[in-house]
């Protein structure tokens, strides 16, 4: 039977889609590389370069910076309030809670938080430990970067993806955990192997062309480890039982490689497109120290007497010259007025304050919706991690509720280290927060036992939980805005409402990033001082 006959560009496209399926975005992507399909580049909008403000653009002018209230103390509303600062704008920044920072919080020994249920917690790890409980790690592209250069906050690299770390799908009926090397080696070895049996098959002649499939078994053989016969027998890149070392010890390789079914059946090869994400691909970085080294630097150059803590937001009112913005902090009533706002909160909780800014603004409010997410950390007396499982930094990703638990990227080779127990999200990170910490910890614990065996118990010294939909004042973790933030609906929100403006990583297509938050600040901030030059 004549084979069909299909025009080049949809048959390629459907090929590719079919790879996508099978082995992830990376084997898509590597073999639209070895068709020479992938692009060198690539058309995109270019935001216009941010310019700083400063004190000399009022020089000449006749005009002077104005006073403006920043409501919130998070990264949206320190930044702004920083860039406003530059021109010499008269600053105030409210803020609800009793620190600066917002969602990005890192708890060290001594601090305490009290959750929306009740839950009272005080942290107890070692001197120089830490947990991030909000943002925790940086992508080399993002502003956040930019921002710790010229506030001078030290960075290192923060290990994201960790080739010995572990994958454990136990609702595939894996009993022991494996290494992420492992994994990855077996799955592009049998993608590998079936495609480039495919395609020595004729079964891809309709799809591609016969240079096409030259170049693909090529890439194929290389990309997963295959032998002449295009078979997949395992390598050295699954790791070894003995690791090469001195003259008589060339290494033993890991044996027992499993069927191609097997492989398929175990789920691990949905972990490996993660990090081929453009926000999650290597080299990422952090704040040496934690990640709240970033607000206590913005804070320092805003300067404490700009900044109003527990002072919690309670009416917002545009009067036509200017804005009026009531707050009670320590149990009184109080009032500040200012030439315009940036209104920096988070939008689920702005929703809630009362003002005169319309309906519209009213309505994009309440289309945004609060997520979910939660942490715990999980401090140990040794590093047994490294000393037994040599594991340096990476996640372990399971289909446990725990979800990600964290290697930490820092104190390598010290006497104790915090993992992260849990990174998880949705109905998992609520489902933790309706317990006792006492009992999330216990369950976390348990979870993790199966992965790495009995010290990850033994060995625990004290342990901190935070659920972000939980804690007062921000009552969400990152936020939904369907449709994305040009949305007809949340136009309302990306102009200013009189003379309020709206700032927030929500705002951004980098929602749940500070660099969304730095992005959004900077605009509001620009259109500002627009405002005022025009005035």
């Amino acid at each position: 039977m004549a084979q069909p006959q299909y025009r080049s560009g949809t048959s390629r496209r459907a090929f590719l889609r079919n790879v996508g399926l099978t082995g992830g975005a990376g084997a898509m992507f590597a073999t639209m590389g070895a068709l020479g399909l992938a692009p060198t580049a690539q058309a995109a909008q270019r935001e216009e370069p941010f310019r700083a403000l400063s004190a000399s653009d009022f020089t000449l002018t006749g005009r002077a910076a104005a006073r403006v209230v920043v409501l919130g103390g998070g990264i949206a509303g320190l930044a702004t309030a920083y860039e406003l600062g530059k021109a010499g704008y008269d600053c105030t920044i409210l803020e609800a809670r009793d620190r600066t920072g917002g969602r990005n919080f890192t708890v060290r020994g001594g601090d305490s938080t009290t959750d929306l249920y009740g839950n009272t917690q005080t942290a107890r790890f070692a001197e120089g430990h830490y947990m991030n409980a909000g943002p925790a790690r940086i992508p080399q592209w993002m502003i956040t970067l930019d921002y710790c250069r010229e506030l001078g906050v030290p960075i290192e690299v923060f290990t994201n993806v960790n080739a010995d770390a572990y994958l454990y799908n136990e609702s595939a009926g894996m009993t022991r955990p494996e290494r992420y090397r492992t994994a990855k080696a077996d799955v592009y070895g049998y993608v590998s192997e079936l495609l480039a049996k495919a395609t020595n098959k004729g079964a891809l002649d309709g799809a591609l062309t016969a240079t096409d499939q030259e170049r693909l078994v090529e890439f194929l053989k290389d990309w997963g480890e295959l032998g002449d016969k295009l078979t997949y027998e395992g390598g050295e890149r699954r790791g070894y039982t003995t690791v090469p070392a001195a003259a008589g010890t060339p290494g033993v390789l890991l044996g027992d490689v499993p069927t191609a079914s097997a492989v398929l059946a175990s789920g691990v090869g949905r972990y490996f497109s993660f990090e081929f994400g453009f926000d999650q691909a290597m080299l990422m970085f952090q704040p040496v120290g934690g990640m709240d080294r970033i607000p206590k630097a913005l804070t320092r150059a805003i300067g404490d007497r700009r900044i109003r803590t527990g002072a919690v937001v309670s009416r917002i009112t545009d009067t036509g010259h200017g804005v009026t913005v009531t707050y009670t902090q320590g149990g009184r009533t109080k009032v500040v007025e200012a030439d315009y706002c940036v209104a920096a909160m988070p939008p689920n909780i702005l929703a809630k304050v009362p003002h005169n800014l319309g309906s519209g603004v009213q309505s994009a409010l309440e289309a945004v919706t609060p997520s979910s997410a939660a942490k715990i950390g999980l401090e140990y007396r040794s590093r047994w991690w490294e000393l037994d499982h040599r594991i340096y930094g990476g996640i372990t990703e399971t289909d446990q509720d725990v979800t990600h638990i964290w290697h930490p990227s820092y104190g390598f080779h010290g006497e104790r280290g915090v993992l992260i127990g849990y990174y998880n999200y949705d109905e998992d990170a609520d489902s933790y927060a309706r317990l006792t910490p006492p009992q999330r910890e216990r369950r976390a614990v348990a979870a993790g036992v199966k992965i790495y065996g009995d010290k990850y118990r033994t060995e625990l010294a004290s342990s901190f939980s935070h659920h972000w939909r939980q804690t007062p004042h921000l009552e969400a973790a990152w936020h939904d805005t369907p449709g994305g933030p040009d949305d007809a609906r949340y136009k309302p929100l990306n102009q200013p409402a009189g003379r309020v403006w709206f700032a927030g990583d929500w705002l951004s297509y980098a929602d749940a990033w500070q660099h969304g938050a730095f992005s959004s600040a900077r605009k509001a901030v620009t259109a500002l001082h627009a405002r005022v030059m025009a005035a």
